[in-house]
């Protein structure tokens, strides 16, 4: 049986390596690869590291966190409207000694109603806010890795970064979105 069951590996193998040797499978796949690129969006989170830190994230179930208690409604509409399962992520430690950049995440879920809008002990209790009419909502974020801390005095240095929403002078938001160029420039420096 064992003989067998080789056999017929062996002969997917010899189709799958026949297949990849057609001119059109290079073709499909780098198609494929392009219009994963061009729906991918990246963003960048902040969070309070006493309210959630990168090191929290990993230890999570599955190394997955529902980024509740966001209460703004620019950001809410990010994650509703704009946030897709398998965006890339910059997770941003702030409020704290060190703001900056500490991991690399991506977005987990679609869109749903955060649950502490209707919790009266929450912090983020939204009397308003009912089941059947949600005024908040969260994505779930799953943490890929932790990486050296890249500082907001550090990102400040980056001329192709000089737009980007976070050095922005009074930005506040929690989320916001990154450009395909600014990612790569900070990738690039946080792999080197």
């Amino acid at each position: 049986m064992v003989r067998d069951a080789g056999k017929a590996a062996q002969a997917g193998l010899n189709l799958f390596a026949a297949a990849i040797m057609q001119p059109h499978f290079f073709m499909a796949a780098s198609l494929a690869a392009l219009h994963y690129a061009s729906t991918m969006q990246y963003w960048l989170i902040k969070s309070e590291p006493d309210e959630i830190s990168i090191d929290d994230g990993l230890a999570a179930c599955g190394q997955i966190v529902p980024w509740s208690g966001v209460r703004n409604y620019q950001a809410r509409n990010f994650m509703r409207d704009r946030m897709q399962t398998g965006d890339a992520v910059l997770f941003y430690h702030s409020s704290c000694k060190q703001p900056g950049i500490v991991g690399l995440a991506e977005v987990a879920s679609t869109a749903y109603p955060d649950p502490t809008q209707f919790n009266p002990t929450s912090t983020y209790f939204d009397a308003k806010a009912t089941h059947e009419n949600p005024r908040w909502m969260l994505v779930d974020i799953r943490i890929l890795e932790k990486t050296r801390a890249m500082p907001l005095s550090e990102l400040r240095t980056y001329p192709e970064l000089a737009d980007m929403h976070i050095l922005r002078r009074g930005n506040r938001l929690s989320i916001t979105p990154v450009t395909p160029g600014e990612w790569r420039c900070i990738i690039h420096q946080l792999t080197k």
